[in-house]
């Protein structure tokens, strides 16, 4: 979940030229009359220097108070802070309940972040029943309006028919949607489509060059891909020292696939070349896992 910064439009040309100096001093002398007001674009931006400490000291009770006095006023942005606050617990109680309540408002109006949110929050069933097909039906919204990561895991439902038909035509589009902007995980899951024929010809040297792609972003499923890529010979020569490099990398991430098959490949490996792959991981998280191949 992503917080919600500031943006200035309208007749606040003084304050957004503070802004965009960075004199919070002087943009914060000209926020608090408006707040005060009841001018809730003031008091979410005030919100906002409350909450990151630009100008004032941190005050997250503070932040709060005026996130919800521009929420009060259907101020969509404060709405989503405060949902992000309680799904956090960040100043106050983790409450995944106040936190779809946050999310909900300002997803009615459309606001593409809650929606893409409410999805997760409904996939994981946090504060809500888990329902992928509730999770689905906000992730098409997000998606819609051009939210990467809710066109990654809605290709991802329409790919494991999870909340919706299975559609592998429909998986690919917006795989190909959220990859246009480098998504890792539609990245790696395309990858795992063409490598299986699923939606489109198969193709391994393609398969690897969208594991690569994902791998080197620190994606910890493509890297396990990547591995069983060179442990097959799919696509790449080959090669038991890359594959045990590649399952490392993505068990170190939390890949339990990658730590099984990490154990596996190892005891296909001579001494010498144990510590070759050891080297060549060590180098590759050095080099925060750009050109390991």
């Amino acid at each position: 979940m992503f917080f919600s910064g500031s943006a200035f439009a309208g007749p606040w040309e003084d304050i957004a030229a503070a802004n965009a100096r960075g004199d919070y001093t002087t943009e914060l002398h000209l926020l608090k009359p408006l707040a005060a007001k009841g001018n809730a674009k003031a008091q979410y931006v005030l919100g906002v220097r409350y909450f990151k400490g630009q100008g004032v000291a941190q005050d997250f009770a503070e932040a709060i108070r005026w996130f919800r006095l521009a929420a009060e006023q259907q101020y969509m942005q404060a709405q989503y802070n405060l949902g992000v606050i309680y799904a956090q617990g960040q100043g106050i109680p983790q409450d995944y309940t106040a936190a779809i309540k946050m999310f909900r408002l300002a997803a009615d109006q459309g606001y593409t972040p809650a929606q893409y949110n409410l999805g997760v929050m409904y996939e994981q069933g946090q504060g809500v029943p888990k329902d992928n097909t509730d999770a689905a039906t906000w992730y098409r919204r997000a998606a819609t309006q051009g939210d990467v990561n809710a066109q990654a895991n809605l290709g991802s439902m329409y790919e494991s028919g999870d909340g919706v038909a299975k559609d592998f035509s429909e998986a690919v589009r917006l795989y190909r949607l959220a990859i246009a902007k480098g998504n890792a995980k539609a990245q790696s899951g395309l990858g795992l489509m063409v490598a299986q024929g699923e939606g489109v010809p198969q193709d391994y040297l393609e398969a690897v060059r969208l594991f690569r792609l994902a791998a080197e972003q620190g994606y910890p499923r493509a890297q396990f891909n990547l591995g069983v890529s060179y442990a097959k010979g799919q696509g790449v020569a080959r090669d038991y020292v890359r594959a045990h490099m590649w399952f490392t990398l993505g068990a170190a991430a939390g890949d339990a696939d990658a730590a099984n098959n990490r154990d596996i490949v190892v005891e296909l490996l001579t001494a010498d070349e144990r510590t070759r792959a050891q080297k060549m991981t060590a180098e590759c998280q050095q080099r925060k896992f750009k050109g390991c191949d």
